[in-house]
């Protein structure tokens, strides 16, 4: 298949897919959402075996142009089909639905995830290997996401809890610890943004780590000293203090 530009190349795919596999009950935007983003997604995808020097940055609005590369380019390469979300599925979705987000456009996603991260209402950090963007957790607070939020009576209240409701690590990056130093400096920073909590929802199936473990491994936060909560149908909700700064 072949096209002027993304949105030709779509139309291109769409036609093929009907074509030749009507027996695929994708709806129409499922299949341009793919479609685009197998061109988009030019990241590596081989593991490498040593990485370099790891930081983590907040990502204030100077650092969104690098946010906008991680997942334009690097955070789903290898795998399209999840590379929609722009991590906009926590602050759009209701609790309970963690899927759907293929049936929105994703450059609909991007956009209001740049409002979001420009307003401050979504927060988190980039972790950057070697001074390339490399992962990714989003740790805005609970009552920014709409997944997670209790509402009115919580205890404790949504905007005195994080909620570390994605981790996104590129694939040649994985397996080297990026996920624990994204957590240490949310726990870190937590005290000096005024929140007395993070709260993490690890899947309760941990056996795709790769593509399915977006929620952090649980046996990370057990030994974060993550308080177990409350077990749900697919996840569980663990929590901890923070000790004020």
């Amino acid at each position: 298949m072949e096209g002027s530009d993304l949105e030709a190349f779509s139309d291109a795919y769409v036609a093929h897919a009907r074509s030749q596999h009507p027996d695929w009950p994708f709806p129409e935007m499922a299949i341009r959402n793919f479609a685009e983003a197998t061109q988009r997604l030019t990241g590596p995808t081989e593991r490498l075996d040593t990485i370099g020097t790891v930081t983590i940055q907040p990502v204030a609005a100077s650092r969104i142009p690098d946010w906008l590369a991680f997942f334009d380019h690097d955070a789903f390469a290898g795998n399209p089909v999840d590379a929609v979300c722009y991590c906009s599925g926590p602050h759009v979705f209701e609790r309970g639905q963690e899927r759907g987000g293929e049936l929105r456009p994703w450059r609909q996603n991007r956009e209001l995830m740049i409002s979001l991260l420009e307003s401050g209402r979504v927060f988190g950090y980039l972790a950057y290997a070697d001074g390339r963007p490399a992962g990714w957790v989003n740790a805005s607070t609970r009552v920014e996401c709409s997944m997670y939020r209790v509402g009115e009576g919580a205890n404790p209240p949504d905007f005195d809890v994080i909620s570390l409701s994605c981790f996104g690590i590129a694939p040649p990056y994985r397996g080297h610890g990026l996920v624990g130093s994204l957590l240490q400096r949310v726990l870190a920073d937590a005290p000096a943004r005024g929140m007395a909590w993070v709260e993490a929802y690890p899947f309760n199936d941990q056996e795709n780590v790769d593509e399915d473990n977006w929620r952090g491994p649980r046996s990370l936060f057990d030994v974060h000293k993550f308080e177990f909560v409350e077990k749900r149908e697919r996840y569980t909700v663990v929590r901890r203090r923070v000790d004020p700064a």
